[in-house]
């Protein structure tokens, strides 16, 4: 109890949402209101609201064929989803109507110096591949974690936050993660609307300064069902080193960021070049641009915080494989004692 109320005193004092954002976007950095984003730069999207109960279990959910070819075009019909084995009735259904927010997380710390106007081009890049109604969260992660755009729809705006960046200190990774995490649930929570969420975290290295430790972020992974894309900066020259040993290339961080994705649904990419950082943007683009988004309320009525492995699967289509979380930990009712 002690570490985490000093874990959130840092976060508390490092988050500097305000001082990051663009004159242009004083109303989003108080109230995280919306805004209209020049049409030149947006793909348009049906403008649908949907809304959700409190127990919508929400997945999202990738197919693809053989050839490893995202399909569309299914239908409620072709799903069917279980629980710890018991098939689930689903609820909601939606595909590219369904809104998106996105976090980007960025290590700007003191060993992408070199990198940083590559990392800032790709990211716009990226964010540019937004549609009418998805919204971007951009977070900096150094030593402090500083929140540089608010989550909204001003995406001029979160590009010129992109591109204020600036490479130096070391990396709070597991803080930035956990932070991000949080906010895009707290907005969730409080809209109640139903979007599609992913976090897309860039990173060159392990985790050296932050207070919260992976497993603190992986908990809270399996309890937000937003899917972690993660890409890690190899470099080549450990990779090098290791295929001249004979060995087989081990990194623990590595390892620990592919098993987020993993249990997130979402994929983890291993560049040796910061060039290959387009291209990785823009293959999760059109993975993101190609999800299914399901809900289904839980046939189990226990409350009981415990973990629940979650299987979705396309019916009637040979060759056909989903991708999604692997499952999630259900709510747990308070006790009588109020603690």
């Amino acid at each position: 109890m002690k570490r985490l109320c000093l874990l959130f005193a840092c976060l508390a004092s490092t988050i500097e949402a305000q001082a990051q954002v663009p004159p242009s976007n004083t109303d989003s950095q108080v109230s995280f209101s919306e805004e209209t984003a020049p049409p030149a730069t947006r793909r348009e999207a049906p403008p649908t609201t949907f809304r959700s109960g409190v127990d919508l279990v929400a997945l999202n959910v990738v197919v693809t064929d053989g050839a490893q070819m995202f399909v569309t075009g299914l239908a409620p019909t072709d799903f069917a989803v279980y629980e710890d084995g018991v098939q689930q009735e689903v609820s909601f259904f939606g595909a590219s109507d369904v809104p998106l927010d996105l976090a980007i997380l960025l290590d700007t710390s003191a060993s992408m110096t070199d990198k940083i106007q590559t990392l800032q081009q790709a990211a716009i890049g990226f964010v540019s591949t937004l549609r009418t109604g998805d919204r971007a969260i951009v977070v900096d992660i150094k030593d402090a974690t500083r929140v540089l755009f608010p989550l909204g729809d001003n995406l001029e705006a979160a590009r010129s936050a992109i591109l204020a960046t600036t490479a130096r200190g070391g990396t709070a990774l597991y803080n930035g993660t956990y932070l991000a995490i949080k906010e895009l649930v707290k907005q969730r929570r409080e809209s109640g609307e139903v979007r599609r969420q992913a976090l897309v975290v860039l990173s060159d290295g392990a985790d050296t300064t932050s207070l919260m430790s992976y497993e603190d972020v992986m908990d809270q992974a399996k309890q937000s069902g937003i899917a972690i894309y993660t890409i890690t900066l190899r470099s080549k020259f450990d990779v090098a080193r290791a295929e001249r040993s004979g060995r087989r290339y081990f990194n623990q961080a590595e390892y620990g960021m592919k098993a987020l994705a993993h249990e997130t649904g979402a994929r983890a990419f291993f560049p040796t070049d910061i060039a290959e950082l387009a291209g990785v943007y823009a293959s999760i683009a059109e993975e993101l641009a190609t999800q299914y988004a399901l809900g289904y309320a839980s046939k189990n009525p226990k409350r009981d915080g415990a973990y629940r492995r979650v299987i979705v699967q396309v019916t009637d289509k040979p060759g056909v494989r989903t991708r999604t979380r692997a499952g999630y930990l259900s709510a747990r009712h308070l006790v009588a004692s109020g603690r």
